[in-house]
């Protein structure tokens, strides 16, 4: 059974950090490019960052540029999501969500990605 688990969320005021964490299972995990969306009621589902299947390639949406980290740890099966400088837009579910080779760390398709997690939220007061 394909699992993607995410954890971390919670409530934070503007300027603070949150990590975010996303643990899978069930399907080959190294073969597989990762990425965060995040997604606000009444509102599309919005790619946030994208990492390669080795972790060394890394792409972010330009809102989060310079104050959001993806990483990976492919030991683990996990994917990380730090996040700084948090603004009350910032605020969403997020979840992990998982693309199969051939892939790109700027993969930001929806479409594209086949596993899902069942989202974390994110909270962020002004």
């Amino acid at each position: 059974q394909v699992t993607l688990v995410e954890s971390g969320g919670g409530s934070v005021q503007a300027g603070g950090s949150l990590s975010l964490s996303c643990v899978a299972d069930g399907f080959i995990y190294g073969m597989y490019c990762m990425a965060w969306f995040r997604q606000v009621p009444e509102k599309e589902r919005e790619w946030v960052a994208g990492i390669s299947t080795d972790g060394r390639t890394t792409a972010y949406a330009d809102p989060v540029k310079g104050r959001f980290t993806v990483s990976r740890d492919n030991a683990r099966r996990q994917v990380y999501l730090q996040m700084s400088a948090l603004k009350p837009e910032d605020a969403a579910t997020y979840y992990c969500a998982a693309t199969v080779i051939p892939c790109d760390a700027a993969d930001s398709s929806e479409s594209g990605f086949k596993y899902w997690g069942q989202g974390t939220q994110v909270t962020v007061s002004s």
